[in-house]
């Protein structure tokens, strides 16, 4: 029951999962906003997108939601790297007081932008193999905490730790934030199409890989485990990632756990697009709206793309 009563409870949530044809309110913007920084810069293979300070992101979100784009999932990328108390407290708080009930901010909840080490873990102080699973699941809770406080509609919990919905939806609850809806990157494979973002979001590892907390793209079986972990720990949305290439699970998880299903579009199947429009290889805007149809077909309730404020070019309606 929390699940439905969270999901309806914002009007913008409501369209977002609403049943019918594909429709700017079901898009999510992904925008990467960074502490300190003065302007803007263009983040390599995506095209339209930008890494940008306050002021720059409040221009660009103005302009996308003349364009019909309602909700966004914001990267919050500190000016230096350290396990801080609220990273992107601020910048929530800026976006949100801008626009308040205009839109709805998801705020991606990991550790990998802010931490050293470039993971989306902590890991024993004698040992960088080891994930210290209690710090880190406090530490996500905190974050999402202080991002619920600053004005954040929902919390988009990415690390792929074991317990993290848990333990995030018990620190929203403690502290008054039970209506804070929480999408979880319930299936999220080891993949070798996140390129792109982890320029964007500064959170390339400084070693290994993150095979040891993300999925094998071999395993059905873990994939859809653990999505419907998520779903008994109180997730109000499962989200998989890469899109394209889990587009097979999305019913099944669905049928599984009755929770609304969505994809993400990452970085790096966007930047292929975008490259085969470059060269000359296809119409990048006719493949990109291909791909949010098959998306949709295939079951995904929500898509976030980062071509969402191309939408309305595209002729997608807001609802």
């Amino acid at each position: 029951m929390k699940h439905l009563m969270r999901s309806r409870a914002n009007p913008h949530i409501r369209e977002l999962l609403a049943e019918g044809g594909l429709s700017l309110a079901k898009l999510i913007q992904p925008i990467f906003v960074v502490e300190a920084m003065s302007g803007e810069e263009d983040i390599v293979g995506l095209v339209d997108n930008r890494r940008m300070g306050v002021q720059a992101a409040l221009r660009q979100i103005e302009s996308d939601v003349k364009n019909g784009v309602r909700h966004f999932m914001l990267f919050p990328v500190p000016a230096q790297k350290g396990i801080a108390p609220d990273p992107g407290a601020d910048i929530i708080s800026a976006i949100k007081g801008a626009f308040a009930s205009d839109i709805h901010l998801w705020v991606d909840t990991c550790l990998c932008s802010s931490s050293p080490l470039g993971h989306c873990c902590l890991f024993q102080e004698d040992s960088q193999s080891k994930i210290d699973l209690e710090a880190t699941l406090n530490t996500l809770g905190s974050y999402a905490r202080a991002y619920a406080g600053a004005g954040a509609d929902g919390i988009a919990p990415s690390d792929m730790m074991d317990g993290r919905v848990a333990a995030i939806r018990a620190q929203l609850d403690q502290h008054g934030h039970q209506d804070i809806p929480i999408m979880s990157y319930s299936t999220k494979f080891s993949s070798a199409f996140y390129g792109p973002f982890r320029a964007a979001a500064d959170s390339t590892p400084n070693f290994g890989d993150r095979r040891q907390y993300q999925i094998d793209v071999r395993n059905r079986t873990d994939a859809l485990n653990a999505s419907m972990r998520c779903a008994d720990e109180g997730a109000d949305l499962l989200m998989l990632k890469p899109g394209m290439t889990s587009i097979d699970l999305l019913k099944p998880i669905f049928k599984k756990t009755s929770l609304p299903v969505g994809v993400y579009q990452v970085s790096g199947e966007y930047a292929s697009l975008a490259l085969l429009g470059r060269e000359g290889l296809t119409d990048f805007n006719a493949a990109l709206l291909e791909t949010w149809h098959v998306f949709q077909r295939a079951g995904a309730q929500y898509i976030i793309t980062y071509g969402a404020r191309k939408g309305h070019d595209l002729g997608i309606a807001l609802t």
